[in-house]
């Protein structure tokens, strides 16, 4: 734990916030619920359950005791109701959006929806945020954002033209707050998630992360299908690291300011790696996948390279990511392999 993060948790601990956490039944929402629960803060969750699942949060119920539960309060909704946003803001010190529809598959498939969530339900919680007079606002970016800009690692102040719907609406979304910064003197945080990892992540689906998909494969004795030659390469970051970041962001906002950040590790680990690495891992908890992958066409709308640049987070926030991803697949494995079977 850093030195910055273990004192803000610690501060936490004698003076608890009231947080909302949207997409909480998500992947990394749920996450930061559950650390937030830990921490004896007062947690308003908002998901209307489109990516988000019912036994999510039935597994934080039985990470946490009785009495940091009871400090939850869940509301069922959707973002793109401005009402529910703001009863969701009702009394909240601070916010972290993470509800929004991710995938650039799925974006390209349905660019309508993709933009009727992470648009317009991104700006009914920065009006209903900004309304309710939070102290912090923390929403979920993308690395997406970066698009075909070939520089790596990447950084922040350096984009280049968006490559599928998907990528459009997280850069809107950075737009947005950076005009309620100036407009309205809304400052918020928003953080550029790369390739983020670990326990709950959706195995399932068209549009499956990776590693979990690549996991449930291997352990059901499946075929597993790269995209292109297997040297695309990507920042993987486990998720405690993206749940160290946001909540250094929250506390560490700049007042009347918009910033982004990236949250990654800062390495590249290509396809082919990958796939070693997970089958090594799977190996100590005695799944013993022999297949050789099968490599498939290049993925419409993907970069072909990905690390980032965490310099900027690291100078002001005190964020040093806690797991690379051999570390990250370490912790993570036993999750995978008892909920993945």
């Amino acid at each position: 734990m850093t030195n910055r993060y273990q004192q803000i948790t610690e501060d936490l601990r004698k003076s608890p916030r009231k947080w909302l956490v949207t997409g909480c039944a998500g992947f990394i929402g749920s996450n930061l619920l559950e650390t937030l629960l830990k921490l004896d803060q007062t947690v308003v969750g908002l998901d209307n359950f489109a990516t988000g699942f019912q036994h999510n949060l039935d597994e934080v119920m039985e990470l946490v005791t009785a009495e940091q539960w009871a400090r939850f309060t869940f509301i069922e909704g959707d973002i793109r109701n401005i009402d529910t946003c703001r009863r969701a803001c009702t009394g909240v010190d601070f916010v972290l959006h993470q509800a929004a529809l991710g995938s650039v598959p799925r974006s390209l498939e349905d660019p309508l929806t993709t933009n009727a969530v992470n648009i317009d339900g991104f700006l009914n919680m920065l009006v209903a945020a900004r309304d309710a007079r939070v102290h912090g606002y923390v929403y979920a970016a993308s690395s997406s954002t970066y698009g075909d800009h070939p520089g790596l690692p990447k950084v922040e102040s350096e984009i280049g033209n968006p490559l599928s719907p998907y990528a459009v609406t997280k850069y809107v979304n950075e737009l947005y707050a950076d005009v309620f910064a100036r407009s309205y003197g809304f400052g918020s945080v928003g953080l550029r998630y790369f390739n983020v990892f670990g326990k709950r992540q959706d195995p399932d689906g068209a549009y499956a992360a990776v590693i979990p998909k690549w996991i449930g494969k291997m352990i059901r004795g499946e075929d597993v299908v790269i995209n292109g030659d297997g040297e695309t390469s990507r920042d993987f970051c486990f998720v405690e690291n993206a749940v160290q970041a946001n909540l250094l962001a929250a506390l560490s906002q700049p007042e009347k300011a918009a910033q982004v950040y990236n949250v990654a590790y800062n390495a590249r680990t290509s396809l082919n790696q990958l796939f070693e690495h997970l089958r090594a891992q799977l190996a100590k908890h005695g799944v013993n996948y022999d297949k050789a992958p099968i490599y498939g066409d290049f993925r419409a709308g993907d970069v072909r390279h990905s690390q980032a640049d965490i310099g900027k987070a690291n100078e002001q926030l005190g964020y040093k990511p806690m797991h690379d991803i051999l570390e990250g697949l370490e912790v993570a494995m036993p999750w995978y392999t008892q909920f993945l079977r």
